[in-house]
């Protein structure tokens, strides 16, 4: 048990990469606060796993406070914060995604980042320490076109992640990114400009050198080693988890 006795919150842990990252710290040991704003889906796969669920939309203060009471309140404390939570940019030229898009990718691409640096890293603290892991993007290392202000957000998350780990470390509290390239996620669509077509699917997969995109349980693996002891002595690092895209 990699994670017994620690207590984490995944953010946008009802579908994709966020719900494979908390089934498998909930088979690692964890205590696993199940963070999302679809409620019934994310009810769900915190009575599956034994964890709690939080309804919390990301970039709203409030919501993210009580997240973060969540967990004190129903575990005594928290270990680990993964910041999973996103949305996409429909594939499209930069100039044609309106205001409240690019407010919307911001809001919750990065300044979740602050809200729940705000009320996480106090708690870690009262812990004497802990991990945060924040899931970045290829996107933000090897932009796509269509997708600018997404790839600006995502750069935005792979830098904080150095910065935090540089400002935290005194607290022993590491912070590090993964950066994965897309998945068989909700979000593949909007990549590829709202239509997921066999042709697009081959064509983006092709830009893979491994010949495939990411799994939920290829982000949740690296995820669980990155929040682990076992990673104790790695912070401020950038895992890319593309199966070669940013070589």
């Amino acid at each position: 048990m990699r994670l017994e006795n620690k207590v984490a919150i995944v953010t946008g842990a009802a579908s994709g990469f966020g719900q494979g990252i908390a089934r498998r710290f909930a088979a690692e040991g964890a205590k696993v606060v199940v963070a999302d704003i679809d409620a019934a889906r994310g009810e769900a796969v915190a009575q599956e796993i034994g964890g709690r669920f939080a309804l919390a939309d990301v970039s709203n203060d409030a919501q993210v406070a009580a997240m973060v009471q969540t967990a004190i309140g129903a575990f005594g404390g928290l270990d680990i914060l993964v910041n999973n939570a996103g949305v996409p940019q429909r594939n499209m030229p930069m100039l044609d995604v309106d205001e409240a898009t690019f407010d919307r990718i911001f809001a919750v691409n990065v300044k979740s980042l602050y809200l729940t640096a705000k009320y996480a890293v106090p708690a870690l603290r009262a812990r004497g320490g802990g991990a945060i892991v924040n899931i970045g993007s290829t996107a933000g290392l090897r932009p796509r076109p269509g997708l600018t202000w997404y790839n600006g957000s995502k750069a935005a998350v792979n830098l904080l992640s150095k910065s935090m780990a540089l400002e935290l470390a005194p607290d022993r509290i590491r912070v590090t990114a993964i950066a994965p390239v897309a998945g068989d996620t909700p979000m593949l669509a909007e990549f590829l400009g709202g239509a997921l077509t066999d042709e697009a699917y081959a064509k983006f997969r092709a830009t893979v050198p491994l010949g495939r995109l990411s799994t939920p349980e290829d982000i949740a693996n690296a995820a669980l080693y990155l929040a682990s002891d076992e990673a104790e002595f790695i912070t401020g690092v950038c895992l890319e988890v593309d199966g070669g895209r940013c070589v």
